[in-house]
């Protein structure tokens, strides 16, 4: 028994032998190498990712926030509220969840009513003074705002200024030992650059992220929730989350070239998100705007505007044409002028279309606000615009805002909506509606000023005139013919106007709306 015992033990271990010379010879294909060029690349790539974050370290700060909470149930930091005949255990619910939601990693947590709101969001050194760039959403309100620098040193800080149509704050403080970010040209941005988003999402202070720029100017998108706000945004898909808000997006010098601001989320976006996750969609202050508002805000402790005086449209193609311009111009559409305005001194009319101010083409209505706005008062600028198909100069000099304001052509509000009177009713059948003369018993009935023009007494349901918002009570009072701006004459000599052309552009004047051009196209048939 002992013999075989020794015998199986002999043959395993032979066998593991013969095994294990077999395994010592036995060839292992060698891995395949990485192309060194693209090796190469991706290291310089990788480099410079380091090397941008690195640079913008010493300058980009967390933003810690305290606001007194109104004792109300709205005061949560999204705008959420508990519905009507909620008991205390929904409240108790709906706070552990705010606070499972927002803290510790950042945002806006609510204690109690009428207590105390921590708030986090981002921001970047600005000059050597000690002033902070930053959101005006991030610090409005604000009762004590403490600033924490990468290296763990934090200092209290103030508001210098803010201002809510921009969404731009400057704060400050005593300590100027940090960098300012170098500013970059936010107007010679393009899209596809890579950019790179820093800031304290949820709180996670010095997250570096990294994407392109997906737009620029983006506007009317109503994310700075003030009135007559200013907006054109860079679009972003870097990642940006509550927490981010105010913190800088950089190109890849470390230039900086927006501030973050906003993310849309499922839908309409919010400040920083509001408790809405990243999509993907972030947008940015572009820091040619910022820069702009922040040296005002730090001069002057406000953002004084300039304003030109006309309410104004984007010009469409057909409208173009109808003007007698190239179809392609780009420019502004005057819809109105304001009395003893800077446009009116400079003699602009309704109906003219700006091309150039300041010997800078006006490629769309809220990039020539924006530029107006940012522009110096009581300086001359030149103009450059059409009027019946002809190009026109002039010199305007700029007025504040505050002084020039828009009660252009401001109607009286009918106490209610008058019935048409038994009149003959005329049917402009191309463009889906029907008119009758306007009397001096309607316009009154309708609150307006003058009887003059064509009152709207229907309008047909997915026509030329149900597209772009005309409604019964409306009043057409002027039409462009032959390139020039002229009254309403008769209802047979609109049909017959109507009847010729495949493109009608009108003047809509009502109680509820300010007198603005319409431009009707002919459905076109198959």
């Amino acid at each position: 028994m002992k013999r075989n015992v020794i015998a199986w033990a002999a043959l395993a271990v032979s066998t593991a032998a013969l095994v294990s010379s077999q395994n010592l010879t036995r060839q292992v294909p060698a891995a395949p190498k990485m192309p060194a060029e693209s090796q190469k690349t991706a290291r310089a790539l990788s480099d410079a990712f380091a090397s941008v974050a690195e640079y913008t370290k010493p300058s980009v700060v967390q933003i810690s926030v305290q606001r007194k909470v109104a004792n109300s149930p709205r005061a949560f930091g999204n705008g959420r509220a508990l519905p009507p005949g909620s008991t205390p255990k929904d409240l108790e619910d709906f706070l552990k969840e705010m606070r499972k939601r927002f803290n510790p990693e950042g945002g806006l947590e609510p204690q109690q009513f009428g207590g105390i709101a921590q708030g986090t969001g981002s921001g970047f050194v600005y000059d050597d003074q000690g002033h902070i760039l930053t959101n005006n959403h991030v610090v409005a309100d604000a009762g004590k705002i403490v600033v924490k620098f990468h290296d763990g040193v934090e200092a209290p800080a103030h508001v210098v200024g803010t201002d809510p149509k921009s969404d731009v704050a400057v704060i400050k403080v005593e300590n100027t030992s940090y960098p300012a970010l170098a500013k970059g040209d936010s107007s010679k941005v393009r899209v596809g650059e890579i950019v790179m988003a820093v800031g304290s999402p949820f709180g996670l202070s010095q997250t570096v992220t990294t994407g392109i720029v997906s737009a620029t100017e983006r506007n009317d998108l109503g994310i700075n929730d003030a009135n007559d706000a200013y907006e054109s945004f860079l679009q972003t898909d870097a990642s940006i989350n509550p927490g981010n808000s105010g913190g800088p997006l950089v190109d890849m010098d470390g230039r900086v070239i927006g501030i973050n601001s906003a993310i849309m989320s499922g839908g309409r976006g919010g400040f920083g998100g509001g408790g809405g996750g990243n999509d993907g969609v972030g947008f940015a202050i572009p820091i040619d705007l910022a820069s702009n508002v922040a040296d005002k805000l730090i001069k002057d402790g406000k953002v004084s505007r300039a304003r030109i005086g006309v309410a104004i449209g984007n010009l469409s193609p057909a409208e173009a044409k109808i003007l007698g311009i190239d179809s392609k111009t780009k420019g502004a559409l005057v819809q109105q002028v304001v009395p003893g305005s800077p446009a009116e001194k400079a003699g602009l009319k309704q109906g003219d279309v700006i091309v150039d101010f300041d010997d800078k083409p006006v490629l769309s209505v809220p990039s020539f606000r924006l530029n107006v706005a940012a522009s110096e008062i009581g300086k001359p600028y030149n103009l450059k615009y059409f009027r019946d198909g002809k190009e026109h100069l002039a010199k305007v000099t700029l007025g504040s805002a505050d002084v020039v304001l828009f009660d252009v052509e401001k109607e009286s509000a009918a106490p209610e909506k008058p019935a048409a009177e038994e009149a003959p009713k005329t049917a402009i059948k191309d463009f889906g509606l029907e008119v009758q003369p306007l009397t001096e018993e309607l316009a009154k009935g309708l609150g307006l000023k003058e009887a003059v023009g064509l009152l709207i007494t229907s309008v047909k349901e997915d026509s030329p005139a149900s597209a772009k918002g005309l409604e019964p009570g409306m009043v057409i009072t002027q039409v462009i013919r032959d390139k020039k701006i002229q009254p309403v004459k008769s209802v047979k000599d609109f049909q017959e106007l109507s009847e010729q052309s495949d493109d009608l552009m009108v003047y809509i004047k009502s109680s509820k709306i300010p007198g603005a051009f319409v431009t009707l196209s002919k459905l076109k048939k198959d």
